[in-house]
């Protein structure tokens, strides 16, 4: 069945041409990523697709009734707003639809009222088309499932990966059947990202994304959209695959060029000797020249980041961190943190929101002072911090003035110096661009500048927070290659696998309540790690686990299910399961008796019973969920 099609159509703004005649479809069922570079027009097409925008040219069908979940890179909220009111207010006709069913529900019936019957067949019927039978429990669940358990929360005293999961909660609860993504993976920690790759891999989800996460890209998308100077390009397979035929079909077109220009210089010498008086062959193959003339023209500059930037000296003192402490209140983020670093060192850090990786870069870098502890740099150091929420340049300031007023000049890894100009060439903003203003910039042009004002001071110990937001990924792939050839010191922040396995060795785990682990290898590492470790757990027998002792708090302080309470677990899952599909036939047996206001009543009355018991169910599920697997 298709659920969008895409019919020739262009946008460009200004002088500026993002994409011509683009013409695709979305089947049910499809899960779909669209790549590009920063600027190409990601965002955009993805605006044209919500309707935010109007293409210049062509036209965009989605099928008639077709609910669409849109979830944009940046939320806009009001700070004020509390998660409860932000949730209301993105399905107020879902919280309308559901009261003025229930009130009619409590309302004298009269049997041979046709307006009553008319009413509630109506509302039942909306009552199904917006899936509010068990939007309650429904919503409990994704909120739970998120981490959001505090509702009086304001947003604007959220993370951005708080919001991020606010935002994708109301977006999933409405479980639209075309779902369209924007960089969801970004501020979003790993363990949430791995279940939104297994919950985004099921079967029925229908997706369009824009994202640089690869791993997510592989074991998610089986098509693969690429827009690339001006056209769409479409790929049936996921991201390993769109890899190798992109680079078979840059090869063909190269190919395709030089023998262009190789038989071009055959036919100017033709050309130039060929008699005034011209046959009609002779005009057939002029005509074939000029053709020829045009295709062997056809020039793609294909832009390259050149991140070869000369390293400060560094001695033999690097960092020591000695018995660092630091709480906000009563939420401890470092206890007792203790490590000396060396030269060379490739730490990732990792932890869900919240634990303290942040704190600890700002920690290093001076921007917070400890509460207990010290923080002692070498003389020699000179740190290059990449912060999560980068710079906020003026919008109004041209591009080579951000550049310039850092460094006229900067030295090279090769002994020689480069411009403020050639440094933006190298960082993939041509001559031409670097007198626009900054706020003509995309979310990732800005942020790959921001890369270049971070690296042009020639830091030797690289403090990264969250790089890969919004970077595309060939900035991303420029960026590991430089990371590898880094001579100083690196610390890292960020929730991209992939990245963390290209460039770091080692691991510190925070685990919360201040607690840091080390560990030596990378993510992979580190999760295969974790794995083998949650096989063992689960192939102890109960006399081969080990007893705790018995404490007066023991009741409280269980983490994990009984064998009894995983049962009932499991039972409760099987149960809800059964009450869904007796709803769903409920429902069906309101459409066959619409006109027997009997049946229509006791088959209302048989799901508002059913809802109350899914309500009671999901109480007890979520309370034996946060105990864990047994």
């Amino acid at each position: 069945m298709n659920y969008l099609s895409v019919e020739n159509i262009s946008k460009s703004y200004g002088d500026k041409l993002l994409f011509k005649d683009v013409s695709f479809g979305i089947e049910k069922g499809d899960k779909t990523a669209l790549i590009a570079v920063n600027g190409a027009g990601k965002t955009t097409l993805l605006r044209l697709l919500t309707g935010d925008e109007e293409p210049d040219t062509g036209r965009i069908v989605f099928t008639e009734g077709i609910r669409l979940g849109y979830l944009p890179q940046d939320m806009v909220y009001d700070p004020n707003q509390t998660i409860e009111q932000y949730v209301r207010d993105g399905h107020h006709e879902v919280i309308r639809v559901k009261e003025a069913y229930h009130n009619l529900l409590t309302q004298p019936q009269h049997e041979h009222s046709p307006d009553y019957q008319q009413q509630l067949n109506q509302l039942i019927l909306r009552m199904d088309a917006l899936h509010a039978w068990d939007y309650d429990r429904r919503l409990k669940e994704m909120l739970h499932r998120f981490g959001l358990i505090d509702l009086q929360q304001k947003l604007g005293e959220l993370s951005g990966g708080q919001l991020k999961r606010v935002a994708l909660a109301v977006l999933l609860v409405d479980e639209p059947e075309l779902i369209l993504l924007d960089e969801p993976t970004n501020h979003l920690d790993i363990s949430m990202i791995e279940w939104l790759e297994k919950y985004l891999s099921r079967q029925q989800i229908t997706l369009l994304m824009v994202t640089h996460d690869r791993y997510f890209l592989d074991r998610i998308c089986n098509h693969i959209l690429e827009l690339n100077f001006g056209a769409l390009f479409a790929h049936q397979g996921n991201f390993s695959y769109y890899l190798e035929k992109s680079a078979q079909r840059e090869a063909s077109f190269r190919a395709e060029t030089e023998n262009a220009a190789q038989l071009l210089r055959r036919e100017t010498i033709w050309m130039q000797r060929m008699p005034k008086a011209r046959t009609t062959k002779s005009k057939s193959r002029i005509t074939a020249f000029y053709e020829l003339k045009e295709k062997a023209a056809v020039k793609r500059k294909h832009q390259q980041l050149h991140l070869n930037i000369e390293m400060q000296r560094i001695g033999s003192k690097i960092l020591e961190v000695r018995n660092v402490s630091k709480a906000f209140g009563e939420l401890s983020l470092l206890k007792n943190f203790d490590y000396m670093f060396t030269k060379g060192e490739r730490i990732g850090i990792i932890g869900e929101n919240g634990v303290g990786k942040t704190t600890l870069l700002n920690l290093i870098t001076g921007e917070l002072k400890p509460d207990t502890g010290r923080v002692i740099p070498g003389d020699t150091i000179v740190f290059g911090y990449y912060t999560q929420v980068g710079m906020q340049f003026p919008s109004d300031k041209k591009i080579i003035d951000i550049v310039k007023d850092i460094a006229e000049h900067v030295p090279l890894g090769n002994g020689t110096t480069a411009s403020a100009s050639q440094m933006l060439t190298r960082f993939m903003f041509p001559p031409p661009v670097q007198n626009q203003q900054v706020e003509l910039l995309s979310g990732g042009e800005k942020r790959r500048l921001y890369l270049l004002t971070v690296l042009i001071n020639n830091p030797n110990f690289l403090l990264l927070d969250e790089p890969t937001n919004d970077l595309d990924l060939l900035t991303l792939q420029a960026l590991e290659e430089f990371i590898r050839m880094f001579q100083g010191c690196l610390l890292i922040v960020s929730h991209d696998r992939y990245f963390m396995d290209q460039v770091v060795d080692q691991l510190f785990v925070f685990e919360g309540d201040g607690r840091v682990r080390g560990f030596v290898g990378n993510y992979s590492d580190y999760k295969e790690m974790l794995d083998t470790h949650q096989k063992k757990q689960k192939q102890l027998t109960d006399t081969e686990k080990p007893k705790p002792k018995p404490t007066q708090k023991a009741d409280q302080q269980k983490s994990r299910r009984t064998f009894r309470e995983q049962k009932e677990y499991e039972d409760i899952e099987s149960h809800m399961h059964q009450l869904e599909v007796e709803k769903q036939q409920q429902l069906k047996q309101i459409e066959l008796t619409a006109d027997d206001f009997v049946a229509v009543e006791a088959a209302s009355m048989r799901i508002g019973a059913i809802d109350n018991e899914l309500e009671r169910l999901m109480e007890r599920w979520i309370l034996l969920d946060d105990l864990g697997a047994y």
